[in-house]
């Protein structure tokens, strides 16, 4: 047993401390130097910062910080401080490749002294911000490859001119077609295999995943932990095991630095509640127990005093070909005190929703707790969560948790009004039908996507159960679960945005001009405008995107008969137009209930019916119509954010006496800045 493993078994004996004390100096550095950052701030607020290739990067403001306690703002600063210590851990898990090819790239980026205008160089930088974005060299929604508009030869002489070092294999898979999607859960394939996501070893089978998980231990039929979280499975000795992510495990010098941060967090924990919250975090990093890991999500939901609140862990699992593996996400969140009194009727009237829902008895919830709904605006993303950021998030994601605990769903207000900020109506008017969608949409858009988020994620997640003896959906529905729940929610709000009720709560003043610009809106998108983020004669594969459009073609089909939505054919483009919207309210409560269905009795052959039939092909005569008719805008598809950067302010003995919000003047120099402030991993792990 050599120093390190010996520390390592002290630690995981005890639970006192993390094995890699040396972070501690190393992360207070940190913390002076950030004082230093270049990071300006912005007299004239302006959310663009800039675009290139298919990406706009915007920027976020902080509302309400200032009027934070100290205590509060060390509290927020200690937080985004532990989020950002783990971001190459995201780097890591999208592709194994990642962290040596992104060293690479900034190595070459800082240090090239040639002609930095040559096209060649320009188109360099942009695949390098396009791989900054993505968290890897795998789009951060298509999961394709990236590839570059330059030769393999001119970036082998970059690394030579700068001395930079990158293996040949990593060099070749820049170019070659090798890992190609990083998810892949088309039907026919086997999605591990086919998948370059580094959550299993490269020989490792969707058999395999499948077979280990009937013996590994679950937790109780009543209470399952999420099994597979926080590891990555891997052969050796020709046996299945689990390399968790934790202290002294994989991933623990990143981990134990985000152990350091979250234990200053403890100390300034607004509340008791919440300062045992931290304290189970920081054991569940120590330990990698997915038993404490369910007691932290526990303290975690039912923790709902203070202002400030946080997301920290592996969470979501959209990027697990098979469901298990959560990736590295963080949000920071101050609550947004206006608009959370206005939303909080949402969750106090979450038992009428659920009452009133479409479904069959046996799959209601005689009793849904604890629902908290929240505005936030937040004030630091890393991982998962950055640079493209979620609107809305429901947690935990663990099914008993929520029953029995109940969960928090919150709405990121700062991000939405960023994107609403930025936005245009170009598209619009060139896709919708006439004069009187576009009116509708314009008036009453903004609000009935705010309420459709926040139905989705208060009522829709927290809605319906699964029925006694059946499993969880990542092992019911497979590759189907994530775009079976997303679909789901969304249809949860769809059913509950044409209805009066939303009115009567006080929460609109015109319940059936929202419903209106809902459905148009999501039919719209759903049919036609989001196939402008796909190339020509792609598939639709992201979950979300697959969700929509089975939601929306199921619709469509359904209503043919009374032309409930008709295809309008006018001056040579393509128009779908809403002719009923009671009766797509109808047909939205009958597939909610059918989808409600499958969920609750692990329905396999029903999902891959409904997803296959109706939500990955895509009508390419319609796909190349929607592209040519997109041409004429510039504003790039897909949006995300650079991070305000926290300013601790200290004095003579180094006590925080305040801590300032500065902004980033462009998209590289935040990246440069976390390369050398907050990498703690080696490049193979």
């Amino acid at each position: 047993m050599n120093i390190k493993q010996l520390l390592c078994a002290v630690a995981t004996l005890s639970l006192l401390a993390s094995c890699g004390d040396g972070k501690k100096e190393t992360s207070t550095e940190i913390a002076k130097e950030t004082i230093g950052t270049v990071a300006k701030k912005v007299p004239n607020f302006n959310h663009e910062v800039e675009q290139f290739a298919d990406i706009k990067v915007l920027r976020y403001q902080i509302p309400g910080f200032e009027a934070l306690t100290l205590k509060e703002k060390k509290l927020v600063y200690y937080l985004s401080q532990a989020g950002l210590a783990g971001r190459d851990i995201m780097w890591d898990q999208n592709y194994r490749h990642n962290l040596e090819i992104r060293n690479a790239l900034e190595h070459i980026n800082t240090n090239f002294s040639g002609d930095k205008n040559s096209e060649d160089f320009k188109k360099f930088t942009t695949y390098l911000k396009r791989v900054w974005f993505s968290n890897g060299i795998h789009h951060h929604y298509s999961n394709d490859k990236i590839k570059p508009d330059f030769s393999k030869e001119y970036l082998a002489d970059l690394l030579k001119q700068t001395k930079a070092n990158l293996s040949e294999e990593a060099l070749e898979v820049i170019f070659n077609d090798k890992d190609a999607k990083k998810v892949n859960k088309k039907a026919g394939v086997d999605n591990v295999l086919a998948s370059a996501i580094n959550f299993y070893g490269a020989d490792i089978t969707s058999k395999d995943v499948e077979n280990f998980y009937k013996t590994a231990y679950k937790g109780s039929e009543k209470q399952p932990i999420e099994a597979g979280l926080n590891s990555k499975l891997v052969r050796e000795n020709g046996k299945l095991v689990e390399k968790v992510w934790k202290s002294c495990g994989m991933y623990g010098e990143a981990i134990d630095t985000i152990i350091f941060w979250l234990e200053k967090a403890k100390e300034v924990a607004e509340n008791e509640k919440q300062g045992t919250a931290l304290g189970l975090l920081i054991e569940y990093y120590r330990t990698g127990s997915l038993d404490v890991w369910d007691q932290y999500c526990i303290a975690w939901a039912t923790a709902t005093q203070g202002n400030i609140d946080w997301i920290n862990g592996f969470i979501e699992v959209y990027n697990d070909p098979k469901g298990y593996r959560g990736s590295y996400e963080t949000i920071v969140q101050i609550k947004d005190f206006e608009m959370s009194k206005k939303m909080k009727v949402l969750s106090e009237n979450a038992q009428w929703f659920e009452d009133n829902a479409p479904l069959s008895p046996t799959h209601k919830k005689q009793n849904v707790v604890g629902v908290s709904y929240k505005t936030v605006n937040v004030a630091s993303e890393a991982g998962d969560a950055s640079p493209s950021t979620p609107i809305g998030v429901n947690l935990p994601n663990n099914n008993w948790i929520r029953e029995q605990h109940g969960s928090k769903s919150v709405s990121l207000g700062n991000i939405i009004g960023a994107y609403n900020n930025a936005g245009g109506s170009g598209r619009l008017k060139e896709f919708a039908y006439n004069q009187e969608e576009i009116a509708v949409e314009l008036e009453y858009g903004k609000l009935a996507d705010k309420l459709h988020t926040a139905l989705h994620e208060v009522i829709g997640h927290a809605s319906g159960q699964i029925n006694d003896g059946i499993g969880q959906p990542k092992e019911t529905l497979k590759n189907y679960a994530s775009t079976m729940e997303e679909g789901r929610a969304d249809l949860v709000g769809l059913y509950y945005l044409m209805d009066a009720k939303l009115q009567e709560l006080g929460l609109v003043s015109d319940w059936e001009k929202i419903g209106k610009a809902a459905y148009d809106g999501y039919i719209r998108n759903g049919l036609m405008t989001q196939l402008v983020r796909i190339k020509l004669g792609d598939d639709i594969e992201e979950d979300h995107m697959v969700n929509r459009q089975w939601v929306s073609a199921w619709a469509f089909e359904q209503g043919q008969k009374e032309n409930v939505i008709e295809k309008i054919s006018k001056d040579g483009k393509t128009y779908f137009v809403v002719n009923d919207y009671l009766k797509l309210r109808e047909i939205f409560g009958r597939l909610l209930k059918e989808t409600q269905r499958i969920k609750s009795e692990g329905d396999f052959d029903a999902a891959k019916k409904l997803v296959e039939g109706y939500g990955v092909k895509v009508n390419q005569e319609l796909h190349k119509e929607v592209l040519e008719r997109n041409k004429q805008f510039t504003s790039a598809p897909y949006n995300g954010f650079v991070n305000p950067v926290l300013v601790p302010v200290t004095d003579a003995e180094g006590t925080i006496t305040d801590v300032k919000v500065t902004q980033p003047e462009t998209f590289e120099e935040q990246m440069k800045f976390y390369a050398k402030n907050h990498s703690f991993l080696p490049i193979k792990n």
